[in-house]
C-alpha cells in the first residue's frame, strides 16, 4: 500500500506494517483537547449527537491537567476519510474552544 507522505499518511503506514488490515472497518479514536472543564462537557454532549460519532468520553490528563475527550469513530481508516473526519470534529470543537490532538486506531494501539 502506498501512503501520502504526512503525519496521517506516516501512521497509517506503520499500522499497515504491524500486520492490521486497513481495509476493514475499525474504531478510530480522535482527540480533542480542552483548557476548561465545561468546554470539553459541552462538546461531548453536542458531539455525540453527531451521526458521525458513536461515543465520547471525558477524562482529565494526569500529566497536563488538560481535559481530553476522546471521539470515536467506527470507520475504515482510509487516508482521505481519516483526514476529513479529523478537520469536521475539530472545526465542532473550535466552537468550544477546543483543539485537535491527533487521533489513534485502538484495534492497533498506533496513536498519531
Amino acid at each position: 500500500m502506498q501512503f501520502p507522505d504526512d503525519d496521517n499518511g506516516q501512521l497509517l503506514a506503520e499500522i499497515a506494517a504491524a500486520g492490521i488490515d486497513l481495509n476493514k472497518m475499525h474504531q478510530v479514536d480522535f482527540f480533542i483537547l480542552f483548557e476548561q472543564q465545561a468546554d470539553a462537557e459541552k462538546f461531548a454532549k453536542e458531539i455525540v449527537s453527531d451521526a458521525l460519532v458513536q461515543n465520547a468520553e471525558l477524562e482529565k490528563c494526569k500529566d497536563t491537567g488538560v481535559w481530553e475527550v476522546i471521539t470515536q469513530v467506527q470507520m475504515v481508516p482510509e487516508h482521505t476519510l481519516l483526514g476529513q473526519a479529523e478537520q469536521y470534529i475539530e472545526s465542532i470543537a473550535n466552537g468550544f474552544n477546543g483543539y485537535g490532538d491527533g487521533w489513534g486506531l485502538m484495534d492497533g494501539e498506533e496513536e498519531a
